[in-house]
Parts: C-alpha cells; sequence; structure tokens
C-alpha cells in the first residue's frame, strides 16, 4: 500500500472502480453490506525499521538485502491473536483482515511455496495466521486474508529495483520447462490454495493488480475457482475487474458510489508501524470519517500496523477504542440501517432503518437556532436525540398542500448535555414507511387574460408578464 509514483496512483484510483460488474443483490454480499465496520492489518517486516512497507523497495530507499534483515527482529513475541479479536469485537467491527503476505513476498504462514516465510527465516518460529483465524472465529468476526498477487520477491517476477539472485528461497521442482511467467502463476495459485484449504477465508483482499492485466492474472479462472472451494467467499476489486465490491483508498469518495463497498484509511500516513510517523488523524476524524462512510452505503475498513512484538501501539489503540466507544452508544443508529437521504434534504450525513420508519440525523456540529429536514412527506412520531433521553419538539412550516409539496421541518436544537463530543445523532421516527418529494417545485402564478393555476412546470421565468418554461 502507500503512495506510488503519480502514474501508478492515477491507474490504482480508476482500477478500484472500473469494474465490469458489481453485484448489488448477491446474497453472498449481504453480511458485508450489513458489518459498517472492519479492521485491517498491515503486520510485517517493514515495521522493524519503520519503513515504507514493500514500497521502500520499490523506491530503492533500501536494498534488497537490508530490507530482508529486518526479519531478524521480527519476533511477534508478545503476539496474542485473543486479544486481538476481543479488542475488534468490543469496538463494533465485523469482520478483519490482515496481511498474510505483502509485496515483498514475506508469508506470515507455514506456506510450503516458498522459504520466505516467517517459520523459516523470523525468531517467531512459528505460523501467524492460524492464531489470527481461529481467534477471529472464536469471536464470531469475519475472517479476511490479505494477498499481494505480486510478489517482488520471486525469481520469475520481474521488478524495478536491483535484486539478489532468489531461487534458493523458491522451490521450483518440476517446472524446469515452464515459461517464467507460468512458473510464477503456478506459484501465486498454489499459495493462494494453501490459505484457502487450511483457513477457508470468508473474505480475500486482494492487492497489486495494477502490475498485470486480468488475463495475464488470469482473474477470471481464479475467481471461478476460488468460488468452487467456497461458494460463499466474497473478493475486493482489485482481482483487476472481478470483485465483488469496490475498495476505494484514502480518499474518501465525494459521490456516493454504486453496489457494495468499502473505504480503506490510515491512521496516520502509513500502513504499516512506523514510529516516527505521528501524523495520527485525530479521533474526531476517524469518527466523523466512519459516520460519512455508512451514511453512503459503505464500510470502513481502519487500519493499524502492530508492532514487530505483535503489540498494538497505544496511539492505534486508542482510536480503535474511541471509535468503539462511539459505535456502541450509537448501535441503533449504525447498525440495521443502510444509506440515507439524498444530498440536499438534510445538510449532514443520515442513515435510513431497514425498515424505513426511522431516519438518523448525524450533527458534526453544534446546531444554531434549529436543525432542518426537508421533503419529508411522511408524518413524525417522535424525534429524540440517540444516547440520551432528551426528546425534541418539531414543526412543520411552508409547503404546498394542494401538491402535497411538504414543507420545512423544523427541530429544535438538543440541549448541551445532550450533545455528543463528536457526532451527535437524531432518531427521527415515522409513522410509515419513509417517503421523499423529490420534485424541482411548483409555481402558482396569473396568466394575463385568465385566472389559472399553473403547477406542473419544473423550472419558470418570468420575463415582462411572459411565462417561460425552461428545461422541462
Amino acid at each position: 500500500m502507500k503512495s506510488r509514483i503519480v502514474a501508478l496512483c492515477l491507474f490504482f484510483g480508476l482500477n478500484a472502480f472500473a469494474q465490469t460488474e458489481i453485484p448489488k443483490d448477491d446474497p453472498r454480499m449481504q453480511w458485508f453490506q450489513d458489518a459498517k465496520l472492519g479492521v485491517f492489518i498491515h503486520w510485517g517486516y517493514y515495521g522493524v525499521n519503520g519503513i515504507t512497507e514493500s514500497w521502500s523497495l520499490y523506491h530503492k530507499k533500501i536494498s534488497y538485502e537490508d530490507y530482508m534483515k529486518q526479519g531478524e527482529k521480527f519476533t511477534a513475541a508478545y503476539y496474542n491473536a485473543e486479544e486481538w479479536a476481543k479488542l475488534f469485537k468490543k469496538i463494533g467491527a465485523r469482520y478483519v483482515v490482515m496481511t498474510t503476505k505483502h509485496h515483498d513476498g514475506v508469508a506470515l504462514w507455514d506456506t510450503k511455496l516458498s522459504h520466505l516465510n516467517v517459520v523459516d527465516k523470523t525468531p517467531a518460529k512459528r505460523d501467524l495466521v492460524t492464531p489470527y483465524v481461529n481467534a477471529l472465529r472464536n469471536q464470531d468476526l469475519k475472517v479476511g486474508l490479505y494477498y499481494s498477487l505480486c510478489d517482488w520477491s520471486h525469481p520469475d517476477y520481474e521488478v524495478v529495483f536491483p535484486r539478489p539472485n532468489t531461487k534458493k528461497d523458491y522451490p521450483q521442482k518440476g517446472q524446469k520447462k515452464m515459461d517464467s511467467w507460468e512458473r510464477f502463476i503456478t506459484f501465486y495459485q498454489g499459495q493462494l490454495k494453501e490459505l484457502s484449504s487450511q483457513f477457508k477465508p470468508d473474505l480475500y483482499w486482494f492487492d497489486g493488480d495494477w502490475e498485470k492485466s486480468a488475463e495475464q492474472w488470469r482473474s477470471k479462472a481464479l475467481k471461478d475457482t476460488l468460488l468452487s472451494w467456497n461458494p460463499n467467499l466474497i473478493i475486493n476489486s482489485r482481482l483487476n475487474q472481478y470483485g465483488d465490491y469496490r475498495t476505494p483508498e484514502q480518499g474518501i469518495p465525494v459521490v456516493r458510489p454504486d453496489g457494495p463497498w468499502e473505504f480503506c484509511m490510515t491512521m496516520n500516513d502509513n500502513w504499516g508501524y512506523y514510529p516516527t510517523d505521528t501524523n495520527y488523524k485525530p479521533k474526531s476524524q476517524i469518527i466523523r470519517t466512519f459516520v460519512e462512510v455508512i451514511s453512503n452505503g459503505g464500510n470502513l475498513l481502519l487500519n493499524i500496523g502492530p508492532k514487530p512484538d505483535g503489540t498494538i501501539a497505544k496511539e492505534q489503540k486508542d482510536r480503535l477504542e474511541t471509535l468503539g466507544e462511539w459505535i456502541n452508544k450509537h448501535s441503533d443508529a449504525v447498525f440495521d440501517t443502510k444509506a440515507g437521504l439524498p444530498y440536499g434534504h438534510f445538510y449532514g450525513p443520515s442513515m435510513i432503518s431497514k425498515d424505513k420508519k426511522k431516519i438518523y440525523l448525524c450533527l458534526f456540529d453544534n446546531p444554531k437556532n434549529y436543525i432542518s429536514l426537508k421533503g419529508l412527506q411522511t408524518k413524525v412520531k417522535s424525534i429524540k436525540v440517540v444516547g440520551s433521553d432528551e426528546e425534541l419538539s418539531f414543526t412543520r412550516n411552508g409547503g404546498a398542500a394542494w401538491k402535497n409539496i411538504p414543507g420545512i421541518l423544523r427541530i429544535s436544537t438538543p440541549e448541551a448535555n445532550s450533545l455528543d463530543p463528536y457526532v451527535t445523532v437524531l432518531e427521527v421516527s415515522l409513522e410509515e414507511e419513509i417517503e421523499l418529494y423529490r420534485g424541482q417545485g411548483h409555481v402558482m402564478f396569473w396568466d394575463n387574460d385568465n385566472l389559472s393555476r399553473y403547477t406542473d412546470l419544473t423550472l419558470l421565468q418570468i420575463e415582462s408578464d411572459t411565462v417561460i418554461q425552461s428545461n422541462p
């Protein structure tokens, strides 16, 4: 992960959204669309020196030999997967994705297809994926495995930086008659078979697909094979046109994406553990981002980078716990809801309950005078502040009853002690399923000869007693 050169950034960003088809009603996707929060884990050698993941190799910031020497201090000595899983469960996460192999080629499980793994090369001397998977399942969390399609250590994979001969780390018995790309395809598909058979993940989070075409990766055949092993598996967008959901990274979408999606984001400026990077996002920003994402129908995949010893930095744990406290306080608004109101009805994020009888309005700032909700046809039963006993008064003003155009619903502002320090949420309970007015408004006017009411023009311009209809 992390920033690439500009051309790669542009290609990568476009590729994240350029899918041939994103299923909208596939039952495989139901748990994902209900999840709201996932935790991303970038754990690898790069945390030893505190450098930019595998990209420090790509940008020639470190030699291949020095990069791999970091493995000598990758101990996982205090790694406790059960503690991780309990923390993730407590904060309200529904799934977790961990790097099983980043672009550097280092595997966190006991792969038989490469000696470049934490069992053979590090003081950890053990498979780190198995306890992770078991701990998540014990907490009823969905298991996600990150896997980089590219492998910048594999001798048959071309790279842009100096690299020694690495054949000793990649057994290739019986493959001498294959060309180099066939050998690599056999290797990476073999590793995915290992992961699938050993761990049976609920989700694969692929990466690195921008380096080759879908045909070169054999993306369609790979997806068909993965689904034959597990028909309920879902796959992110980075299988080069064959993903099940979109995965924008770092820059939150301004326009609501179509279909299932998640937004993956770091807490500071790096994915892996990077102790000198103290540019952590404020807790308020993380909570606001979460609210913006779920109000647009997506999930937030919030990243942490554990230390080489397996512990989670205090700055990261504090942010997880604060987000979790907000989620637990506002769980009714977070879970069992879907994307909120279209733009223009309310100036802020919102969510709508699945039964369509509640609207949750999110206030980023302390309101002044009153809170406005426009275009709501349905009668309101009550309005309250979530996490508080305070009921708010409300009244309607304006509108055009003869055309069933609702006025503005004016809601009183909460008392100061009811306001949340990060994001305040109002629950608007409706008498029936929500119905919105989505027209462009109507105008009543006189013509020159007859007393007439005109209410069917979308946009009117009045000049010298003449009515001109524009953009009907």
